[in-house]
Formats: C-alpha cells, sequence, structure tokens
C-alpha cells in the first residue's frame, strides 16, 4: 500500500479568502509579526493580539473549502493506501471540506489555550485579556496557534509519516518556513518520491522530482484526478 503524506500551506486556502502575511492589503499587512505573532508580542499587548486573532477567526469562520480541499478529501476517502495531511493553516478548511485525517502543526484558530495549565477549549468568536479560563479560572488565555519562536505541534507523529512516505507532496507553501521547509529532505531520504503543487516556485523547489504550478484549485484536482479513476 502506496502512503501518501501531504504538506499544506497558505496558498491552498488563498482561494477561499484567507490570506497569508505576505498578501499585501490584508490582515497580515497591518502589523509586525513580531507584534501579533511571537510570545513576546503577546506579552506586551495581549490586547492587539486577542484582536487580531478574533478578527482571523471571524474571517477563517465565514471562508469556505474550494476544489483543492475538496480534491485531497477525495484522495482520502478513495486511496487504498495511507493519506495523511500535515497542514501551517489554522484554518478548518480540510476538515469543513470532507477531510479526517489532519495533522495542524501550527494549531487551529477555533481553538484557545491557557498559557497558566495549558488546558485548551474551544475559543469563542472573540477572546480578551479577561477572558477565563474554564479550568483554572486564571485570566490567561491565547490562541490556541503556534507563534514564531515556539515547537510546532505532533512533530514526533510527523517525522515518523515521513519516514513511512512513499509519496510526500507540498501544496501551497513558500518554502521559507521552518521546520515544514524541511520536510521534502526528510521524506527524499527515505526514498519517497516529491512532489511540489504551488502557485510559483518555492524558494526549496529544486528539492522536489515533480512540479506542477498554477491555482490550487486547478492543480490539485488534475493531481488528485492523474491517481485515481473518475468518480462513479
Amino acid at each position: 500500500m502506496t502512503k501518501i503524506v501531504i504538506l499544506t500551506g497558505a496558498g491552498i486556502s488563498a482561494e477561499s479568502g484567507l490570506g497569508t502575511f505576505r498578501d499585501e492589503g490584508g490582515l497580515w499587512s497591518q502589523h509586525k509579526i513580531e507584534d501579533v505573532a511571537t510570545p513576546d508580542g503577546f506579552s506586551r499587548d495581549p490586547d492587539l493580539v486577542h484582536r487580531f486573532y478574533s478578527a482571523r477567526r471571524q474571517q477563517a469562520a465565514q471562508a469556505v473549502p474550494n476544489g483543492a480541499h475538496a480534491a485531497l478529501a477525495r484522495l482520502e476517502r478513495d486511496w487504498p493506501g495511507d493519506v495523511v495531511i500535515v497542514t501551517q493553516n489554522v484554518d478548518g478548511l480540510h476538515e469543513a471540506g470532507g477531510a479526517h485525517r489532519v495533522l495542524h502543526m501550527h494549531g487551529t484558530l477555533s481553538g484557545a489555550l491557557c498559557a497558566n495549565c495549558e488546558h485548551r477549549w474551544t475559543a469563542p468568536p472573540e477572546m480578551t485579556p479577561d477572558t477565563t479560563c474554564p479550568a483554572c479560572g486564571a485570566h490567561t488565555a491565547r490562541p490556541d496557534v503556534v507563534w514564531f519562536g515556539e515547537l510546532p505541534y505532533h512533530m514526533d507523529e510527523i517525522l515518523t509519516h515521513l519516514e513511512e512516505a512513499d509519496i510526500f507532496v507540498s501544496i501551497g507553501t513558500s518554502g521559507q518556513v521552518y521546520p515544514a521547509a524541511s520536510f521534502v529532505q526528510e521524506a527524499r531520504m527515505q526514498g519517497a518520491e516529491t512532489i511540489e503543487l504551488n502557485l510559483e516556485p518555492s524558494e526549496i523547489s529544486d528539492a522536489f522530482t515533480q512540479r506542477h504550478y498554477g491555482p490550487a484549485s486547478e492543480v490539485v484536482p488534475q493531481w488528485v484526478a492523474r491517481l485515481l479513476p473518475d468518480p462513479a
């Protein structure tokens, strides 16, 4: 049975209206990364960080999956082997599109985390510095997302999947954020076929044995169609 491990980044959700921190005019362009996506930024101004992530949470809640998300859900459902999706995205569009086996290495906008006792719960639409942890009662709630300088989630499990992969596919990533940018090398060391599906070549495109470029809603369904017969 051929195992497929898929890494997805912000590019797969761009056509659903969710921009990256490199897009002009979006939420990220209005703030410095160190102010809204680092532990130090949260310590300096938790109100700003909560307002920023509340806006992102509401934006993500209104987004709908596109053809790329649907194609990966179809692959997960119909592929005779194992399919694992590892995503850098904090939206829930993979699950909304029908996928079930998704590892969120950077957390999720829909989650809240207590910085005091590490309890996790479903985040309300808006969080503030006064949001109370339901477990310990402290006013130490934060978004359950991985900020710059923090360790991604599920890394041991992800590395095990990369060691077992027969095919590794990177979709909608810049190749600039580590450790995700190193996954292709991990998979290649185990002999996996490596494929990049992206709007344009990433910073690490030379590391892939196959490359296909264009909007995710086009290149991802086309790739899945080459692997699977037409649905009945």
